[in-house]
C-alpha cells in the first residue's frame, strides 16, 4: 500500500468510515480526485488534494461562508488540511453538465443558476466576511490574462514574446481594465459553470443548487460569476438563452446600470477566456493533458466576441497586429 494510499485510509478510519468502499468520481486539472465512499446505506464524498493541498483551507473556509448564506454548498463532514483531505456531504450525480447532455431543458437549470448567484449577491456582506480571501480587481486581472503572453505567444509565434510583443499586450490590457465602471463587490466563486453545479431536487427555491469547485473562491465584480455561466470555455450557451439570462439577473437588481453592466462583462470575459486558452495550452504542454485543447476553438470564438465590444478596441487592435486570425487556436495544432 503507498503511502498515500495510508494516510487516506487513517483519516476515513478517524471519521468513522473505515472500511468504506471507494469509487472515482472524477479528477480536475488541479490534479484533485473525488472519490465517492458507500458504508452501510449511507455515502459520502472524499477529496482527495495532495499536499501541500493549499487549495484545503480555501475550500473549508468558503463552504462555511456559502452555507452562512442559505446557499447548498456541502456538509463537511470531516478534514484533515494538512493532508489535504476532506470528507464532505455527498450532493449525488445530477451535475447541470450531465442533465444538458442527457437532454434535460436548459432553461431551467440555467435560470436557477442565475438566481442563485443573485440570492448570493443579495445576502453575501463583502464588507464583513472578506478575510483571508483574495480580491479579483484590475491589477488581479491583469496579472491573470498576461499568462495568455507567456504561455501561449510563444507557441503561436515561435519565439518568447517577453521583449517584443508582450510590453504592447499589457499596456492595452492596462487601458481596458482601466475603464471598466464600477460594479458592486460580492463572492465571487470563479469556476461557475454547469460542471460544478448539481441539482438537488428535494430542497426549495436557490438551495435545489448544489456548488461545488470553489476553492479559489475571492471578492470581486458580480458579473464574473455570470459571465463563467453563460461563456463556458467547455459547452456552447445558446446566445438567445445567454441575453435572457443576462436579462434576468439584471430584473434582480434594477439599480444596476445595464450598460455598464454589460461592458464590464465583456471585459471580464475576454480577459477569462485569454487565460482559459493558455491554461489549457499549459495542461497540455505540461501535464500531458491534450484533451483541453478539445475545447480552444470555442474558447477562441468567445475571444472574438468579447474583442468586438468597443470596450475592448486597444486589446483587439494588439491581436489584429500582432495575432492575426491564422495565429488564433481555430488552427492551432499541438506540436
Amino acid at each position: 500500500m503507498s503511502g498515500r494510499a495510508q494516510a487516506v485510509e487513517r483519516f476515513l478510519d478517524e471519521a468513522g468510515w473505515a472500511g468504506a468502499g471507494l469509487s472515482l468520481l472524477a479528477g480536475d486539472a488541479s490534479g484533485r480526485r473525488y472519490l465517492r465512499l458507500d458504508l452501510g446505506g449511507r455515502s459520502a464524498v472524499l477529496m482527495d488534494s495532495a499536499p501541500p493541498a493549499a487549495d484545503v483551507p480555501p475550500f473549508l473556509r468558503v463552504a462555511g461562508l456559502l452555507r452562512a448564506t442559505g446557499l447548498s454548498a456541502p456538509d463537511i463532514l470531516a478534514a484533515d488540511p494538512a493532508a489535504g483531505l476532506v470528507l464532505m456531504e455527498d450532493f449525488g450525480d445530477d451535475v447541470f453538465a450531465a442533465l444538458l447532455d442527457r437532454g434535460a431543458v436548459p432553461e431551467p437549470l440555467f435560470a436557477l443558476a442565475v438566481d442563485t448567484l443573485a440570492e448570493l449577491h443579495r445576502r453575501f456582506d463583502a464588507a464583513r466576511d472578506t478575510a483571508g480571501l483574495p480580491v479579483y480587481d484590475a491589477a488581479r486581472f491583469l496579472d491573470q490574462v498576461m499568462l495568455f503572453a507567456d504561455v501561449w505567444l510563444p507557441e503561436a509565434l515561435g519565439h518568447d514574446a517577453a521583449q517584443r510583443e508582450r510590453p504592447g499586450l499589457e499596456r492595452a490590457w492596462r487601458e481596458v481594465l482601466s475603464g471598466v465602471p464600477p460594479l458592486p463587490a460580492s463572492l465571487l466563486h470563479r469556476d461557475f459553470f454547469a460542471c460544478n453545479l448539481m441539482l438537488l431536487p428535494g430542497r426549495p427555491g436557490v438551495a435545489a443548487c448544489g456548488l461545488l469547485d470553489f476553492q479559489d473562491a475571492g471578492i470581486g465584480p458580480v458579473c464574473y460569476d455570470l459571465v463563467s455561466l453563460l461563456e463556458d470555455a467547455r459547452r456552447d450557451v445558446p446566445p438567445d438563452l445567454a441575453e435572457a439570462m443576462t436579462a434576468r439577473y439584471l430584473r434582480a437588481f434594477p439599480d444596476l446600470d445595464p450598460t455598464g453592466f454589460r461592458h464590464a462583462m465583456a471585459v471580464v470575459g475576454a480577459v477569462r477566456h485569454a487565460r482559459i486558452a493558455a491554461v489549457f495550452v499549459r495542461l497540455w504542454s505540461r501535464a500531458g493533458k491534450p484533451g483541453y485543447l478539445d475545447h480552444l476553438p470555442r474558447v477562441w470564438r468567445q475571444i472574438e466576441a468579447s474583442l468586438r465590444h468597443p470596450a475592448l478596441a486597444p486589446v483587439r487592435a494588439w491581436f489584429d497586429l500582432h495575432l492575426p486570425p491564422g495565429l488564433r487556436a481555430p488552427l492551432f495544432a499541438p506540436r
